[in-house]
């Protein structure tokens, strides 16, 4: 696929619909270009799901370090 633009005297450039179709680029998406091995590669930045996020806040809150040692003998059955 080759698609073709021109830069504007700002430096901005419209992104060809048939590349923001291709990649699934909406108004507001980021975008990143990265200089591999002498090439430019242009791709969207995707958002990363953190597999702990929907554990946040399960254990409760801890107000200062000595809970946590506390909690942690515990844990461990110390005494």
């Amino acid at each position: 696929m080759i698609a073709l633009a021109t830069v504007s005297s700002k430096g901005q450039v419209t992104i060809p619909m048939e590349v923001r179709k291709r990649l699934g680029l909406k108004q507001g998406d980021r975008v990143e270009f990265i200089m591999e091995n002498g090439l430019m590669i242009f791709r969207p930045v995707r958002a990363i799901d953190n597999p702990f996020q929907a554990y946040a806040g399960a254990l409760g809150g801890f107000e200062n370090s000595a809970e946590v040692v506390a909690w942690q003998r515990e844990l461990r059955d110390e005494d």
